[in-house]
């Protein structure tokens, strides 16, 4: 368990001040407020965010030059700023709790994706937290905007439980984080749909959504999760793992079947899945 760096008060003394917060529903805002617990859980949380919105610019940026016309060169390109400012945005949170960031960051390559058919399950294939969906490559426009349509509407689901959270620094970062996600997501809408109606090109993306479901799905982590029930007691989550999955599902099922597209079965094997291996834990 990490330890706040920054900390002037005694753990006792901390974990008193958090408690009578967190009774009273008001927002912990500095290390001061945290116990050694809740401040582990946090910047494990705030990490795997970070990690995952760095990696996610960085998978997006060959998109600049592969997108089919000049408007949609723009498009790309300001996703890839949002997604890098996104990034930023919580490793200066993190540097203001007292971590490190800079010697943090030298350490990944955050351009690394896996090769071929790997499956990772809900595994990492790195050290860095970023959620794994961010270690496959994204190998065709299709995919891209599939990624969109899926990955940035999971990742706003749970986004949402963040736009509760007792920490408050991380909370008002989250609204404006949240906005430009939407964004995102309606690009992904935009492109599903028009790729899904089009006779010539319903298979590819069917095909497209076949491959990213089951690796989106894993993200969410599983049932009755140990280390989710801390955050929820912590008030640094709203819901089960399964429950923001199931919601995400009813979204993007409600879409997808409406544009003609089938959701593809999915079976996790639970066992596999370690707690830490997935932004939710």
């Amino acid at each position: 368990m990490q330890t706040p760096g920054g900390a002037a008060r005694p753990a006792a003394e901390r974990e008193a001040i958090m408690q009578g917060k967190l009774a009273r529903k008001e927002s912990i805002e500095n290390v001061d407020e945290m116990s050694d617990e809740y401040f582990d859980l946090l910047t494990n949380l705030m990490t795997q965010q970070a990690d995952s919105e760095l990696a996610g610019g960085f998978g997006y940026v060959p998109w600049i030059m592969k997108a089919p016309t000049t408007e949609e060169k723009l498009v790309v390109s300001q996703i890839v700023r949002d997604e890098v400012r996104h990034g930023r945005a919580m490793y200066r949170l993190l540097e203001d709790i007292g971590v490190p960031v800079d010697d943090y960051v030298e350490q990944f390559d955050f351009t690394y994706r896996v090769e071929g058919q790997t499956d990772l399950g809900a595994t990492r294939a790195g050290t860095d937290k970023r959620v794994n969906i961010f270690y496959y490559p994204i190998d065709s426009w299709p995919d891209f905007v599939m990624f969109n349509f899926l990955m940035d509407r999971g990742a706003g689901h749970q986004l949402e439980d963040v736009k509760h959270s007792s920490y408050g620094p991380w909370r008002r970062e989250i609204d404006r984080i949240f906005k430009e996600e939407q964004t995102h997501v309606a690009h992904g809408d935009y492109w599903v749909k028009r790729l899904a109606l089009g006779s010539e090109t319903r298979g590819v993306i069917q095909a497209s959504l076949e491959r990213w479901w089951p690796r989106v799905m894993a993200i969410f982590g599983r049932p009755g999760s140990k280390k989710n029930a801390r955050y929820r007691a912590l008030s640094l989550k709203l819901r089960d793992n399964h429950q923001v999955r199931l919601d995400f599902e009813k979204e993007v099922r409600g879409k997808a079947e409406q544009w003609g597209l089938a959701i593809p079965g999915w079976t996790p094997d639970w066992e596999k899945i370690p707690d830490d291996a997935v932004i939710s834990g």
